[in-house]
């Protein structure tokens, strides 16, 4: 969706929106429109949404209001960033073309108007190339926002912002794409197209490659799909110096389980667990875009896991980069195999200071925490409190769960050095202590595990129903609060 900036003074679309706190409807509204507010309880709550419709000499003009609260300090940005997807998705598919969001008097700083913004350009995000039989109502209409007297410096902020939002819908776009469309190959190929011109460095690795650099629990997974893996890099160095920081996702393109294969029912959501690989896609391409004053490597660990006869079996001991051997217990227990050979890759080629990991890892942590907040795992007090704030003031939330010894011991095998799964209680906690036997001495570590996050089946108040981008802005928000400061 465009954002367009326009005087108090210019031109303007026939629909008008205003942003209104709780009880705060604008003093020169027609006592018309007033009294039909009032009538419909509309009061400025947070997400509430009115319309009304005036005429007069000016002509015929269509009135759009959303309500904030009485949101104040932190909570204000996420209140502004609802209603002004709240004011998207009201009007979508209303038949209008533009919609003008107008700011005059509403007393916000550049950073809130660019909240409004951004809240209403990542609301009308929809992935509609596969539908060819919509009819005019239901197909969406709005392709413009008009901010309207914006506050000095919001095109600025908004031209940040703006990146962002080109990241998360990046992201969206490569989970939601069906599994025949984005495979390791085909992943690679559109992070490259993406990314072209913007320098961001790119190094893709074959199977030939990764066989030799002796990456076996990586290879183990992909071995029973006619799809070849890759290994994907993405550096972007925006400042010189210091160690870099890494980003790795867990790029599964799609997952059957292999031999320990997974129930029919609801096996095509399988395609989106490649969630945590577009999250690192998505945000290498937001801090491309807005020139971040950061040098950060992402890494995408690009399988799929099918059953064919030369899968691997449960039972099978595979090597490691690292060295490390594995007894695979459960094929299904997958992701974990590809991230500890990316991560192994990604510290031995380029010694990072900071490791995060993304993965839609484990469905106990659905169980946990639902589809509210992303587990979070990590070696490093600082690291974890870091990325609990970037959670906050993104959307994006965290919530810390434990490891220790006492959970590590339950990963041990008889016969090899670890099994890739523990016992049934505590499934997430024991993946994470897996991966954890992954990372070098001095490096600061955090798993997330975003399984319950990346596709969600009712809309929020930033996107609709399906792919929401997760992880995007919450690892831009940390190279902004902690890289860039």
């Amino acid at each position: 969706m465009n954002i367009v900036f326009r005087g108090p003074n210019d031109s303007r679309p026939r629909l008008l929106s205003r942003i209104v706190a709780e009880g705060g409807l604008p003093a020169d509204l027609d006592p018309v429109v007033r009294e039909t507010a009032t009538a419909s309880r509309f009061t400025g709550k947070a997400g509430q949404v009115f319309e009304g419709f005036t005429g007069g000499e000016a002509g015929f003009q269509r009135l759009g209001f959303a309500g904030i609260g009485d949101a104040t300090g932190a909570g204000k940005l996420a209140a502004l960033e609802r209603a002004g997807g709240a004011l998207t998705a009201k009007y979508l598919t209303s038949g209008e073309t533009s919609l003008a969001i107008d700011f005059a008097g509403s007393g916000l700083s550049a950073e809130e108007a660019a909240a409004v913004l951004i809240g209403a350009r990542l609301r009308g995000w929809r992935h509609d190339v596969y539908r060819t039989k919509l009819t005019d109502e239901q197909k969406p209409s709005l392709a413009e926002i008009v901010a309207v007297a914006a506050p000095d410096g919001t095109e600025a902020a908004w031209e940040i912002e703006s990146a962002v939002a080109e990241g998360v819908e990046f992201t969206r776009e490569l989970v939601t794409e069906p599994a025949n469309v984005i495979y390791p190959e085909s992943f690679v190929a559109r992070c490259q197209a993406r990314l072209e011109g913007t320098g961001v460095e790119i190094v893709v690795l074959g199977k030939d490659e990764m066989t030799a650099l002796g990456m076996g629990a990586l290879l183990g997974v992909s071995q029973g799909s006619v799809r070849e893996p890759r290994l994907l890099a993405m550096r972007w160095k925006g400042r010189a110096g210091a160690k870099p920081t890494a980003f790795v996702g867990k790029g599964v393109t799609f997952d059957t389980g292999g031999i320990s294969i997974k129930p029919a029912a609801g096996m095509e959501d399988m395609k989106w667990d490649m969630g945590g690989a577009a999250a690192v896609a998505g945000t290498m391409l937001a801090l491309a875009k807005r020139k971040a004053q950061a040098d950060v490597i992402g890494v995408c660990g690009l399988v799929e896991n099918m059953p064919d006869g030369n899968a691997q079996r449960p039972g099978d001991v595979v090597t490691s980069m690292s060295g490390q051997t594995i007894e695979v217990i459960n094929t299904d227990a997958e992701g974990r195999l590809v991230l500890c050979d990316a991560l192994t890759w990604v510290q031995k080629e380029y010694s990072p200071a900071t490791v995060i990991d993304l993965a839609t890892l484990t469905g106990a942590i659905i169980v946990s925490l639902g589809h509210e907040h992303a587990g979070m795992f990590s070696n490093d007090d600082m690291l974890a409190g870091q990325l609990d704030a970037a959670g906050k003031a993104s959307g994006d939330t965290l919530w810390r769960f434990p490891i220790g010894p006492a959970y590590d011991k339950l990963i041990d095998s008889p016969i090899a050095d670890m099994k890739n799964v523990g016992p049934r209680y505590g499934g997430s906690i024991t993946a994470a202590q897996f991966i954890h036997r992954y990372i070098d001495k001095g490096v600061a570590w955090a798993h997330l595990d975003i399984a319950g996050t990346v596709w969600v089946d009712k809309p929020g108040a930033t996107h609709d129903k399906g792919a929401t981008g997760f992880g995007v802005r919450l690892l831009d928000r940390y190279v902004r609060d902690v890289l860039e400061a």
